[in-house]
């Protein structure tokens, strides 16, 4: 019953007291203090003020689910704005474990190794088939070292919460995986003849992009994003063996996304953004399908 509605005359015992509206061979004198209907001690249930019936609770509940705080691009807002990015951390730092202290041998089985004639006898890696496209997943988690690893947890942290918080955490999450898949399929495009590569560079450049939209979307000052993008891009471009091109996918995955993610008419926000995610992850196929037809496999 919602509050505003009369409450439901209670049949009255011989002592005056009212029956409970569920089990009416019960006297009582306690009533709920939103709806008026009498109430026994199985049926109160305890509320900051008096106690409730079991059919207010229950619409009580139904109205915060239906009335849940979003966030400006439709998330849900959560106390912990920074949950899945400490996830994140926690699954590199669980694999960087396990690839270099526990189980060394793996780190060749979860990189992105992709190698055809004549750099090696047969196909090797991404190149010989889907069975190992795993590797655009996995190549995410991997790090060459410490200071590897370091370096993009550091930058993680910095960016992803922040993201976390405005698009809330299914998106936040589809944003990562979409960059980190783009950036490791666009280097599979340019290099599969000969590459090796890994690292979750490619999605925390992909969160960079998606941070730029974000920030004109918000009207927030670009100067200093620019400048630490352009840092890191000279870095990129002029540090022996770092992936510029999973640096660059992730980058345009990011933004492109982005945009897709903040854009979006409220009237169909989640159609969208839904829309967005698997158009990405659909040009991620395509990438691969025309990376292995260049290379003749």
């Amino acid at each position: 019953m919602l509050p505003d509605e009369s409450a439901r005359p209670q049949p009255e015992a011989a002592s005056g007291l009212s029956r409970c509206y569920r089990h009416a061979e019960r006297e009582t004198g306690i009533t709920c203090t939103r709806c008026g209907r009498a109430i026994c001690p199985e049926c109160m249930v305890n509320a900051s003020v008096g106690f409730h019936c079991p059919e207010c609770v229950q619409s009580t509940r139904q109205d915060a689910a239906q009335t849940r705080v979003r966030t400006r691009f439709g998330g849900t807002h959560t106390q912990d704005g920074a949950l899945v990015t400490k996830g994140l951390i926690g699954i590199n730092v669980a694999v960087f474990l396990l690839t270099e202290y526990l189980r060394p041998e793996l780190k060749e089985t979860l990189s992105l190794h992709s190698l055809v004639p004549p750099y090696w006898y047969q196909p090797y890696g991404v190149a010989a088939g889907p069975d190992q496209w795993y590797r655009l997943v996995t190549a995410a988690f991997v790090h060459t070292g410490l200071l590897h690893l370091v370096m993009n947890m550091v930058s993680l942290w910095v960016i992803g919460p922040n993201l976390e918080r405005m698009l809330g955490r299914l998106r936040f999450v589809g944003l990562y995986a979409v960059s980190g898949l783009a950036g490791n399929a666009f280097a599979y495009l340019v290099s599969g003849d000969r590459l090796y590569s890994m690292g979750a560079s490619g999605a925390i450049f992909g969160l960079l992009g998606a941070t730029a939209v974000l920030f004109r979307v918000t009207r927030t000052p670009l100067a200093p994003l620019m400048a630490l993008l352009v840092f890191n891009l000279v870095i990129t471009f002029s540090v022996p063996y770092i992936d510029w091109r999973a640096h660059i996918g992730g980058l345009v995955a990011g933004a492109v996304t982005g945009v897709g993610l903040m854009y979006a008419p409220r009237a169909h926000r989640s159609l969208v953004q839904g829309l967005t995610l698997a158009g990405m992850l659909a040009l991620v196929v395509t990438l691969v399908l025309v990376g292995t037809a260049r290379i003749g496999m």
